[in-house]
């Protein structure tokens, strides 16, 4: 597994914490800043996760050849 990747996979990992630490901030605090971009914020969670699955795999699966 090439140092790019892991680099990659570790960046992709701290914007999934990151958003997803932002949203449950700004679910406990509530007010309209959660009811503007709550579910956005979850949104983008969801995608970031699945970057970041997407390149563990391919990082698996590049290291299995």
């Amino acid at each position: 597994m090439s140092a790019f990747m892991i680099v990659l996979m570790v960046i992709a990992m701290l914007i999934t914490l990151g958003v997803l630490f932002a949203g449950l901030f700004s679910m406990a605090r509530g007010g309209e800043f959660n009811k503007k971009y709550g579910n956005k914020l979850m949104r983008y969670r969801i995608l970031a996760q699945g970057a970041a699955l997407l390149l563990f795999a391919i990082a698996m699966l590049s290291a299995g050849k």
